[in-house]
């Protein structure tokens, strides 16, 4: 299995910037942790920090042939980016955002992702453990659903008639 890992605008500046939203871990340190749960699960990863928008798009474009999955911090981007969004959807990677805070918890500006919706799923606010958490979601579901595929989604409506029915017992329960 590889999977791409994306840190986007400012997060080379994780232990030095704001350490109370984003904690003390520097990206170093997370980068480090993702090689030895890597090494752990036999995963090989590609590991890309960049400020730019363009160049984010550029990578996901490049190497989705070359991946399995993608684990991205958008930072910034997330809010505004319609570009990555885009790459992450035209790639047809399954991907996991993850944040290092809890951007519902934030400024409202925060508290909206474009990049959520073409993901699976969307891990935020335990710090560096985030990206930890994120990479063994993604090692879950290549063991669970071939990656590349979305499992069916129900409606309510198939899900009810899928239920079981009741029947109703014509003998009557006897009680002591």
């Amino acid at each position: 299995m590889k999977i791409l890992v994306i840190h986007g605008p400012n997060l080379q500046l994780l232990g030095k910037r704001q350490p109370a939203i984003y904690g003390t871990s520097d990206l170093e340190t997370i980068n480090r942790e993702l090689k030895r749960l890597a090494s752990t699960h036999g995963v090989i990863l590609t590991i890309a920090q960049s400020n730019h928008e363009g160049e984010i798009v550029s990578l996901i474009g490049k190497t989705k042939d070359q991946c399995d999955a993608l684990l991205i911090n958008p930072a910034a981007y997330t809010h505004t980016s319609v570009a990555i969004r885009d790459a992450i959807e035209a790639s047809g990677l399954p991907a996991v955002e993850v944040h290092l805070s809890n951007m519902y918890a934030r400024e409202p500006f925060r508290q909206h992702s474009l990049i959520a919706p073409v993901c699976r799923g969307q891990i935020c606010g335990f710090g560096a453990l985030s990206y930890r958490l994120g990479f063994e979601a993604l090692v879950a579901l290549s063991t669970t659903t071939p990656l590349g595929t979305t499992p069916p989604q129900r409606s309510r409506e198939s899900a009810r008639s899928r239920r079981p029915t009741r029947r109703k017992s014509s003998a009557r329960r006897r009680t002591r």
